[in-house]
């Protein structure tokens, strides 16, 4: 699609800026997709706020201070300092609720925007992806299973906090050594076969890899390369090398818009640009928001070095 058509179907009264095939837009999500129009969109990929208390403003701001708030500060090692780690563990079962409640509401607007046989790419963690999962799929999508990202991260391992010393060969958690994204299918129409739907809707099913293989659920992923981090100071951004797999698999035939509500420096949108794919991005923080002007351009242009596929325009 054409960033006119995006702009005159999608920007509505919002602040907005396109790039060659996508368009980000200055807005909260929950507002914005009551407003646009029902059964429009292909695919959603998203890296949401799971913590959701986390990204709220205030603490947002304590991050920014360096006063951490309920975000978690890495220990520095190798001379490098950590970036801030959202504390998922120190959620208590109130906040766990609201979690649930959070992605009711938001799942059930998912639903509403995208096209019967649209899919859901949403990327998680180990410790909150039950909760989430729960309540995507009792807003009514079906759960179609799992990309589990093989990456190593600084999650989890660590000692008993303040007892480090009295119990030095207990670990409270397992250390991650994976991420796993759920996938989520909006249902297609009673009666209807996935050959239909792909004919009508252009969804239902994923695409196959450039080489004509299956897309896979397991995907050997890198940590996010100090190039990227560079370009992009957010505090989720997720590598180039495996978004552009996801987001290639969204759009079964190659064609269509993939949806990121919860856009931060646009990291999904550098995807889809980078594989000739039309997205809109949706960040309500400004901050976050101005950063991805100048961020999307250039993580599209990055190479992925040993793990770059070479996807076809469309």
């Amino acid at each position: 699609m054409s960033t006119e058509r995006l702009k005159a179907a999608y920007t509505l009264d919002y602040e907005f800026q396109t790039f060659t095939k996508s368009v980000v837009i200055l807005a909260d999500c929950f507002e914005w997709m009551r407003a646009v129009l029902p059964n429009s969109l292909h695919a959603i990929v998203t890296d949401p706020p799971y913590g959701v208390k986390e990204y709220d403003f205030e603490q947002l701001e304590k991050r920014s201070s360096g006063r951490g708030g309920v975000w978690r500060i890495p220990p520095s090692f190798d001379g490098h300092t950590r970036a801030p780690l959202p504390r998922f563990t120190a959620l208590n079962m109130q906040e766990r609720d609201r979690i649930q409640e959070y992605f009711y509401e938001w799942a059930t607007l998912a639903l509403q925007v995208l096209r019967p046989g649209g899919h859901l790419f949403l990327a998680s963690n180990v410790f909150l992806s039950q909760a989430v999962f729960t309540s995507i799929v009792n807003a009514g999508f079906e759960f179609r299973g799992q990309v589990i990202r093989l990456v190593r991260t600084l999650r989890g391992g660590d000692r008993p906090k303040n007892a480090e010393s009295e119990f030095p060969d207990v670990c409270s958690m397992p250390r991650g050594c994976y991420e796993p994204w759920g996938i989520f299918r909006k249902p297609l129409p009673e009666g209807m076969t996935v050959g239909e739907c792909l004919r009508h809707f252009q969804t239902g099913g994923l695409r196959r890899k450039p080489d004509g293989n299956p897309f896979e659920d397991v995907i050997e992923s890198e940590r996010t390369p100090q190039k990227e981090r560079a370009v992009a100071n957010h505090p989720s951004l997720k590598p180039q090398s495996f978004l552009r797999q996801i987001v290639y698999a969204a759009l079964p035939l190659g064609e269509g818009i993939v949806l990121d509500p919860f856009m931060g420096s646009g990291s999904t949108v550098a995807a889809a640009e980078a594989i000739g794919y039309s997205a809109i991005g949706i960040e309500r923080n400004r901050e976050y928001y101005l950063l991805s002007l100048q961020a999307i351009p250039r993580l599209s242009c990055i190479k992925t070095g040993a793990m770059q596929i070479s996807f076809p325009l469309t």
